[in-house]
């Protein structure tokens, strides 16, 4: 028999699913997400503790919440530095209105800030056409120095109850967890949704996956990018006041590195940083991913500085998977 009679055997349904499986970025992500948890669980004793997992989860509260806003705008093709910068802003106002007006116009007036501040951001992006990139790094210098300013470089406590709402602990089951960890969960779930079952969410991706496209498709464009900035000043209302739940001190030097830490979490997620591909459950697989990488290492006792080579390493290779990905499709 010659080499061009010989048949070649067909791949079966159930094959198919399984190679599919296998390339889909999410499937990467969990399979590092149980490979870091058995690995921790296996070197340090304390780590499966429910009092450990329940401070894992605690511990990505605010930045799992701005990173949901990261992945609505790299869904756009666009990336956001300056989100931490604004959630900080919102801790200092929240503070300081709370004190002079209650906790009520606080939380409303901080709002009304955050979606200010995301809204500029998505004007100067599709009005002007500038960058991302430089537009959200020229507001996060603009805006770490002026809340700077605005706080006169101290820290504001913050004793309301309802300011620290996010923080309280709740018991379900037999774990105990607090309601920032819930609030967290359900602005995931929200947003989920609306990216999977609503026109907004099919025009963030087709927007991001290919522009021409869906402005020939009758996408409003620029419409949809400035509705993505505003939203994300929704969720750094959100995590402003989560992040006054964990640490209930007002503090303008915190979260600098928000920005980068949410990319960072997207990346690992499998959310690709050209747009057009990935969600939010990605994103929080990866948003779990660094912070089990981080609990783990420091009951390991490894050095921080250690612990931030191990990020930026594992982002790197997200990365280069992402862009691995990108080539095999287009093949």
């Amino acid at each position: 028999m010659t080499a061009s009679q010989m048949s070649v055997p067909a791949h079966t349904p159930s094959q198919r699913g399984v190679a599919r499986l296998l390339q889909t970025p999410l499937f990467g992500s969990v399979a590092a997400l149980l490979v870091a948890i058995i690995v921790f669980s296996v070197i340090t004793p304390n780590f499966l503790a429910p009092r450990n997992l329940s401070l894992v989860l605690q511990q990505s509260v605010v930045i799992g919440i701005l990173a949901i806003a990261q992945t609505l705008i790299i869904l756009t093709a666009g990336i956001d530095l300056s989100i931490g910068a604004i959630t900080v802003l919102g801790t200092v106002l929240l503070a300081q209105t709370a004190g002079i007006a209650g906790p009520i116009v606080g939380l409303l007036v901080v709002l009304a800030v955050c979606i200010a501040l995301g809204s500029v951001n998505g004007m100067l992006v599709t009005l002007l056409r500038l960058p991302p990139f430089i537009v959200t790094l020229g507001a996060f210098t603009v805006l770490v120095a002026g809340t700077r300013l605005i706080a006169g470089s101290r820290t504001f406590p913050v004793n309301d109850p309802l300011l620290t709402l996010l923080g309280n602990s709740i018991t379900i089951g037999s774990f105990t967890t607090t309601y920032g960890v819930v609030a967290m969960f359900l602005v995931y779930l929200v947003v989920g949704y609306a990216l999977s079952q609503t026109a907004w969410g099919k025009h963030v991706y087709a927007v991001g996956g290919n522009p021409m496209a869906a402005q020939l498709s009758g996408v409003k464009r620029h419409r949809t990018i400035f509705s993505v900035y505003a939203v994300s000043g929704v969720i750094a209302m959100i995590a402003a006041w989560a992040a006054l739940g964990r640490i209930p001190n007002a503090d303008p030097n915190a979260y600098q590195n928000a920005g980068l830490e949410t990319i960072t979490a997207v990346v690992i997620g499998g959310t690709s940083l050209f747009g057009g591909r990935g969600g939010v459950l990605g994103t929080l697989v990866g948003t779990l991913i660094v912070s089990v990488l981080r609990n783990g290492l420091t009951l390991a006792r490894v050095d921080n500085l250690y612990q931030n080579i191990a990020t930026g390493v594992l982002v790197i290779v997200a990365v280069a998977v992402d862009q691995f990905m990108r080539r095999k499709t287009a093949t």
